[in-house]
C-alpha cells in the first residue's frame, strides 16, 4: 500500500513538472510556427502555404489515426456542429496568416488571445451558461484593450485590422464549438480542422502559386505544419497530466514569444498602446478562466446564482 502511495506522489510531482514545462515548450512552438508563417507568406501564396503546411500535419497525425482506428471519424457526434467548427477553423487559419502579412506578430497574437473573451460573452446565448456581474465587467475590460489595440482612428478600418477581428471572432465561435463536441477524440477534432484547411488551400492556392526553387523551401513549408503539430501534441498533453488551473494561464506567454520573435526576425517595435491593451486582455481573461474554475468547484454542492 505504502508503496503504491508513493508511486503516486511520485506521479503527481512529475505531473506538477512536466506539465507547465510542455504547456510553455507548447507556446513556444505555436510562437515558432506563427513567426515561421509570417515569414513564409511573405514569399508565398497563401492558399499555397496553408495547402502544404495540413498536408505536413496531416502526415504526422496519419500513425496517430492509424491506431485509433476509423470509428472515432465515422462515428463522430453532432455531424453539423463538427462542420460549422471546420468552417470556423478553415476561417481563422486563413485570416490569422492573412494579418500577419500586413501587421506586426505581436499586435495580431494580442487580438487572438482576445478570443475566450468573445467565448465568456457569447456563451450565455449560445450555451446556455449563466454570466454574473464579475464576469460581465471582466468581459467589458477586455473590450476595451481591444478597442485601445486598435488605436480607434481611420486605420483601424484597413482591411487587415478588420481582417484580424472575423479572425478572433472566428476561434471564439471555433472553441465554443469545441465545448460542445467535449466527447470527440482531439485527434480527430484536429483531423476535421487540418481537412478543412487543407481543402480550403486546395481551392486558392493555384491563383497564387508561387514556384519552389528548391528543396530547403519545400522542408521549410513542411516544417511549419510538423511544428503546428508538436505544439498541439504538447498543449494537449499538458492539459491531460496537469490541473488546467495550473497550465492554461501560461498559454499567455505566447504574446512574450510574438514580441521577441517580431523584434528579431521582423524588427518590429511594441507599441505603447498594445501593451496596455493586451494588458487589460490577458488580466480579464485571467480573471474569467480563474473566476470559471472557482464556479466549477462548487457547482457539484451548492449552485452559484449571482456568478
Amino acid at each position: 500500500m505504502s508503496t503504491n502511495n508513493e508511486t503516486a506522489v511520485t506521479g503527481m510531482r512529475l505531473g506538477s513538472i512536466a506539465g507547465p514545462g510542455l504547456m510553455l515548450l507548447g507556446m513556444l512552438m505555436f510562437a515558432l510556427n506563427d513567426a515561421m508563417g509570417k515569414w513564409l507568406v511573405a514569399s508565398y501564396g497563401l492558399g499555397q502555404v496553408i495547402l502544404i503546411r495540413s498536408l505536413a500535419a496531416l502526415f504526422i497525425l496519419a500513425p496517430f489515426l492509424w491506431r485509433a482506428g476509423w470509428k472515432p471519424i465515422i462515428e463522430a457526434e453532432r455531424p453539423l456542429m463538427q462542420a460549422a467548427r471546420v468552417l470556423f477553423s478553415t476561417m481563422e487559419v486563413f485570416c490569422f496568416y492573412y494579418a500577419v502579412m500586413y501587421l506586426p506578430l505581436a499586435d495580431v497574437m494580442t487580438y487572438w488571445l482576445a478570443a475566450p473573451i468573445y467565448v465568456a460573452a457569447a456563451s450565455p446565448l449560445l450555451l446556455g451558461e449563466k454570466v454574473g456581474w464579475r464576469r460581465w465587467t471582466a468581459i467589458f475590460v477586455g473590450f476595451i484593450g481591444v478597442i485601445i489595440t486598435l488605436e480607434p482612428s481611420k486605420a483601424m478600418f484597413t482591411m487587415p485590422a478588420i481582417i484580424s477581428i472575423v479572425g478572433t471572432f472566428a476561434f471564439a465561435f471555433m472553441l465554443l464549438s469545441g465545448r460542445k463536441l467535449r466527447a470527440t477524440p482531439d485527434k480527430t477534432l484536429v483531423l476535421f480542422q487540418l481537412a478543412g484547411a487543407g481543402l480550403a488551400g486546395l481551392i486558392f492556392a493555384p491563383s497564387d502559386w508561387k514556384p519552389l526553387t528548391s528543396v530547403p523551401e519545400f522542408g521549410l513549408l513542411c516544417l511549419l505544419g510538423a511544428v503546428a503539430m508538436g505544439a498541439h501534441m504538447l498543449v494537449n498533453r499538458a492539459l491531460k497530466i496537469s490541473d488546467a488551473a495550473t497550465v492554461a494561464p501560461l498559454q499567455y506567454t505566447l504574446l512574450l514569444w510574438a514580441i521577441v520573435f517580431g523584434w528579431m526576425f521582423f524588427g518590429d517595435v511594441p507599441r505603447l498602446t498594445m501593451m496596455f491593451g493586451a494588458a487589460l486582455i490577458i488580466g480579464s481573461g485571467l480573471f474569467i478562466f480563474f473566476r470559471e474554475q472557482q464556479l466549477k468547484k462548487h457547482q457539484p454542492d451548492t449552485p452559484l446564482d449571482v456568478p
